[in-house]
């Protein structure tokens, strides 16, 4: 596998988030991630089996999430399609971007101008191969 993308409308659900009496918001969350995957996946791609990078990227209009709580439920939604197992995530790279604030997107994929031109917030889901596992601090 070199890339797999695909986007989710947001808000996403915290790993955090506490149910309160309607059902288990994370578990619908999961199921929606998956969903929405699912849809990008092709037949031709195959499942990784070594280690992969995941990039999450936010674009949100008002937010009150922790970065840090947005990537459990989105790892654990795409086991078994994108990667085996979600141990499998070496890197992790999440970021939040305001749609109102000032930011600048280069090399721009059609997934990602799909959720823009969906008006709304949403989430940009990359997978891609490890870099070099070889860190030099």
């Amino acid at each position: 596998m070199t890339r797999f993308e695909f986007i989710v409308d947001g808000p996403p659900v915290s790993q955090q988030a506490r149910d309160r009496g309607k059902g288990n918001r994370r578990e619908a969350w999961r199921k929606t991630v998956r969903q929405e995957a699912e849809k990008y996946w092709s037949s031709e791609q195959k499942t990784a089996t070594g280690l992969v990078m995941l990039q999450i990227t936010y674009f949100y209009d008002s937010d009150k999430m922790d970065v840090d709580n947005i990537p459990k439920p989105i790892q654990d939604a795409i086991n078994g399609l994108a990667y085996d197992d979600d141990s499998q995530v070496s890197d992790l790279l999440v970021r939040k971007r305001n749609l109102s604030g000032n930011f600048r997107i280069e090399n721009m994929t059609p997934t990602l101008a799909e959720g823009f031109a969906r008006g709304n917030e949403f989430l940009h889901i990359v997978v891609i191969d490890a870099p070099n596992q070889e860190l030099i601090i």
